[in-house]
């Protein structure tokens, strides 16, 4: 790792691709869009054949408008999804978190374009409400609790109302201390879908929906665990110091950045990112089953069919291959996620691309384990070890965009 530049302490050596995919996502985000819109323009052309061949185009979400309810393949899968049971139901929940990608380098526009807060320590989970009953399950799909909550159909009680069918579905983490489950992300709410939604409307509609139904006050005979939203700042340097520094009523594990423009989608995205040091999280560097840091830094890859050992990215970044020897010596099959320490050898980069890793075979993980490693958790972990990315550089950052857009600009007058 190169040592930081002396002038600007946030500019590092490149070691990702990461800001290249924040825009490729926006930018994939923005096609989305115009391609529903599109799609619904056609279609209602199509039923109404006396309907003007060109509309005027649908205003962009606001914070003062509600989105429509609608049979989208989200939700077609969401009901879907509430009739499986056992090893298919933890499948296909397992693939519906909107995953962070972990900071490896500061974001553009990290003051204008972002937020952040304070992620508490604890369980990350769905909070799915509907028919009644409230289920809460983890990262790999299993469930967590079942139980009656003041969540919009969350319970069974004389005075329920609204649809049987509606649902409500939260991005939570169960603080274990306090039996609280806080919220840092609304995905659907009464049956009105949020994915397509930016995060700064969906922030807005979280702050003012949840306090609403009551799922925010003590736990009661209908109302088994609190709920809370988390306080959420605009990520310039009050708002970073406030979440850095600031009390919270939970444990704090890092914190957490998402941009405002992003939609929540399932899966690893750099939209959002997790950084953490020692300030404000408990574990910086990954531990063992035993809480002790090894020696070496663990890594989880998955096995791939021609031998290749890779992240769970999409697409994977690959770390190594296996020969077929030692696949059929350790009896492992394409699919299987395997445990590997990093050598003394480190890893390795050519113009900012991963070449080589000096890995070392140590076992399969856990069973509960779902996923292989990202690319960028493998990453902070290596710079955690070598060359942290500090506070320092995240408000120097900040400090630098807002010393460029103060600066005056030097204009010719001719008189």
């Amino acid at each position: 790792m190169a040592p930081h530049d002396l002038r600007r302490p946030f500019k590092r050596a490149a070691i990702s691709d990461q800001q290249r995919r924040r825009e490729l996502s926006l930018q994939r985000q923005a096609q989305h869009r115009r391609d529903a819109q599109h799609q619904a323009r056609c279609l209602a052309s199509f039923l109404n054949p006396h309907s003007d061949p060109e509309p005027e185009p649908e205003p962009e979400t606001t914070s003062e408008t509600e989105p429509e309810p609608s049979d989208s393949p989200k939700e077609l899968d969401i009901r879907h999804a509430s009739k499986l049971k056992g090893a298919e139901a933890r499948k296909w929940f397992a693939r519906q978190l909107m995953l962070p990608e972990w900071m490896i380098d500061v974001p553009d526009q990290l003051p204008k374009d972002w937020y952040v807060f304070a992620r508490p320590a604890g369980k990350r989970c769905f909070v799915v409400s509907s028919n009644g009953t409230t289920v809460s399950r983890l990262r790999n799909g299993s469930m967590l609790h079942h139980f009656p909550s003041a969540l919009p159909s969350g319970a069974r009680t004389k005075d329920s109302s609204g649809s049987a069918q509606s649902y409500s579905i939260l991005d939570c983490i169960f603080h274990e201390s306090d039996q609280t489950y806080y919220v840092i992300d609304m995905v659907c709410w009464r049956e009105y879908s949020l994915y397509d939604c930016t995060a700064e409307f969906r922030f807005f509609w979280l702050s003012s929906k949840l306090a609403e139904t009551g799922a925010c006050d003590p736990p009661s005979q209908y109302h088994r665990y609190r709920f809370s939203p988390v306080p959420v700042y605009n990520c310039d340097q009050a708002g970073l110091s406030a979440a850095y520094t600031g009390a919270v009523p939970y444990v704090k594990d890092g914190l957490l950045f998402y941009n405002k423009h992003a939609h929540y989608q399932t899966g690893n995205t750099p939209l959002a990112l997790v950084w953490k040091d020692e300030n404000c999280s408990q574990y910086v560097i990954d531990t063992d089953s035993k809480g002790q840091v090894p020696s070496q830094q663990q890594v989880v890859l998955e096995l791939q069919d021609n031998g290749n050992l890779s992240t769970s990215d999409d697409p994977p970044v690959v770390f190594g291959c296996l020969d077929r020897a030692f696949i059929e010596q350790t009896e492992s099959r394409s699919g299987n996620l395997l445990r590997f320490a990093i050598g003394d050898g480190g890893l390795n980069f050519v113009d900012g691309k991963l070449e080589k890793a000096d890995l070392h075979y140590l076992g399969k993980p856990n069973r509960a384990r779902a996923f292989a490693d990202s690319y960028s958790k493998v990453m902070f972990q290596y710079m955690a070890r070598h060359s942290p990315l500090r506070i320092d550089d995240l408000l120097a950052s900040i400090n630098s965009l807002s010393d460029q857009e103060n600066k005056p600009s030097d204009v010719e007058m001719v008189g």
